[in-house]
């Protein structure tokens, strides 16, 4: 092999890894994080469990981003350590499809079907349709099957390049012997290993590993031990991730780890007792890129069936691993600001998923807000010091939140974001802003009420009723705004219009009635004041709770 092979060698491997991160980032793209979302909807039945993980890895086509997603679910209090098992188990399963797919580039075949099959026939095809797609593509759906298609076809060139730059090892005795060291189970193992966490990536290293096979004289011998290697590799990713994380999510990357090495000793010590009694005639083979898909998707269905059963025990194990510590994950926070744990930073590598939870996290921010104006609005009648301290600490609170989410979506900002995506970060980002003022207009208005206590003032029997009513029109206003939060919905959004014209009818009445009461004398000019700042501060109530309202129609129109 000449050092003209060994550029070519890397520049497949380049392309490969290239065209892997294109597909992957299509893919994820067009999920839209919905195969996500359902992640979080677990119930506890393990074999669900096993079947989700498989088809969201098979959907993403990365074993390692499902599992650090499961590590960020646990972390955030979103899944319990028990519902991750299956997850992980199935996204063990899933990953391999990317193998099978892969080995289309080993098909050799007169055969006119299977021809069509064959990366070098289908790839161009598929290259110029994704080009096509990404340049003149005007839909966000189009364009991301087009960065698919790219990507699958940049992917089989590269594995095709890869294969073409070390055919010529097969005749090189050093080569042949390298491999017969991996045929030590231990050797395979660490190579394996080591690859995969260099890449962390085991699909990336499988095709590798395929790539290489086409010489034809890598063994399954040596194949059988690296394939292992690579399963246990790929926990890299997950252990990483949960680095800082809390006790759950560590437990769950070690689920990761504890699964893929028991369920390698298992395979291993079986496979090697029965080659032993009956030889398996193919070991001595050289492998092909199909049949390592095969002893892939083999191990860890194998590995799944085999371990299922003992969930219970690899969690136990996994406490055992990472005790609970007495001063563990204690904290000053208040429950109040728990949502904040929704926005994991190990979401950040799947933008649609991290505005998901970005979307739930100011729902709850604005659940605060509503019942700050509640609690604000009750001391109309009956001021109470506790009350308004629990006001201005919800307020404080409400800031903590607007910190949090704001820092969040600017991070999500520097991702390659969809055209959907874009639109509901910025919808996000106007909100919270209106959301945060509707918390300092609450808090607002106990400070305008605390001043008529202090001064010892009090509204007529008259302003007052007004002042309830108007009150009462403000409240339905923000839980109009949280209730279409949640749920879009063109009732709950022409309710808030008559409302808000109710309320601007209403203020206009009182503005006017308490003219008339001032010119009789019944009411002074300091209660006056009040009375202005007290409405202009509702007012501003209303108004941040429709413009919420109107910004979130404007990214889901009726």
């Amino acid at each position: 092999m000449n050092l003209s092979n060994l550029f070519t060698m890397t520049g497949g491997l380049a392309l490969f890894l290239y065209g892997m991160y294109l597909l992957g980032e299509g893919l994820a793209k067009t999920s839209g994080g919905r195969m996500e979302a359902i992640l979080t909807k677990m119930t506890d039945n393990p074999i669900k469990g096993v079947l989700l993980g498989a088809g969201t890895t098979a959907l993403i086509q990365s074993s390692s981003a499902t599992t650090v997603m499961v590590v960020g679910f646990v972390n955030s209090g979103l899944m319990r350590l028990e519902q991750a098992v299956g997850i992980i188990m199935g996204a063990n399963i899933g990953t391999t499809i990317t193998s099978w797919l892969l080995s289309l580039s080993g098909l050799e075949s007169d055969n006119f079907f299977l021809i069509l099959l064959k990366p070098e026939t289908f790839s161009p095809v598929l290259a110029i349709t994704g080009v096509i797609l990404l340049m003149s593509g005007k839909s966000e759906r189009k364009k991301s099957t087009g960065g698919i298609l790219l990507g699958f076809s940049i992917l089989m060139s590269g594995m095709n390049t890869m294969s073409a730059a070390v055919s010529p090892l097969k005749d090189i005795p050093e080569f042949a012997s390298l491999l017969t060291a991996f045929s030590n189970p231990v050797m395979g193992i660490l190579a394996g290993t080591v690859l995969t966490a260099l890449l962390q990536s085991s699909s990336a290293s499988v095709g590798i590993l395929q790539a290489f096979c086409i010489t034809g004289a890598i063994p399954y011998s040596a194949v059988l031990p690296i394939i292992m290697g690579q399963n246990i590799g790929t926990c890299i990713t997950a252990l990483l991730s949960s680095i800082g994380a809390k006790t759950n999510a560590k437990r769950a990357a070690f689920l990761h780890l504890y699964f893929n090495l028991i369920g390698t000793v298992l395979f291993m010590c079986g496979f090697y007792m029965l080659h032993a009694v009956i030889p398996f005639r193919f070991f001595e083979q050289a492998a092909s890129p199909a049949g390592i898909a095969m002893v892939h998707s083999f191990f860890n269905i194998f590995s799944a069936v085999a371990l299922l059963p003992f969930s219970k025990q690899l969690v136990a194990l996994a406490h055992i691993s990472v005790p609970e510590k007495e001063s563990c994950e204690t904290t000053d926070t208040p429950v109040r600001l728990a949502a904040l744990s929704n926005m994991d930073k190990r979401f950040l590598d799947n933008p649609s998923l991290a505005l998901r939870q970005c979307h739930k996290t100011t729902g709850a921010m604005l659940m605060l807000a509503d019942e700050a104006a509640k609690e604000a609005l009750t001391l109309l009648s009956s001021f109470q010091k506790e009350k308004a301290e629990y006001v201005e600490a919800l307020e404080n609170d409400i800031d903590r939140y607007e910190d949090g989410i704001n820092d969040y979506l600017f991070k999500i900002s520097h991702s390659s974001l969809s055209e959907t995506d874009s639109r509901a970060l910025s919808m996000m980002q106007h909100c919270v802003g209106d959301i945060e003022r509707i918390a300092d207009s609450a808090l607002n208005t106990v400070i305008s009420i605390g001043k008529m206590k202090k001064k010892e003032l009090r509204f007529s029997k008259e302003a007052e009723e007004e002042l309830i009513l108007y009150s009462d029109i403000v409240l339905a206003l923000v839980k109009h705004a949280a209730d279409y939060w949640e749920t879009p919905d063109s009732f709950i959004a022409n309710n808030a219009c008559q409302l808000e014209n109710e309320r601007n009818r209403i203020e206009k009445r009182i503005l006017k009635n308490h003219k008339k009461r001032l010119k009789k004398g019944k009411c002074s000019v300091n209660m006056g004041f009040i009375l202005s700042d007290i409405l202009a501060s509702l007012s501003r109530v209303a108004k941040h709770s429709s413009h919420i309202i109107q910004t979130v129609q404007a990214l889901y129109p009726e």
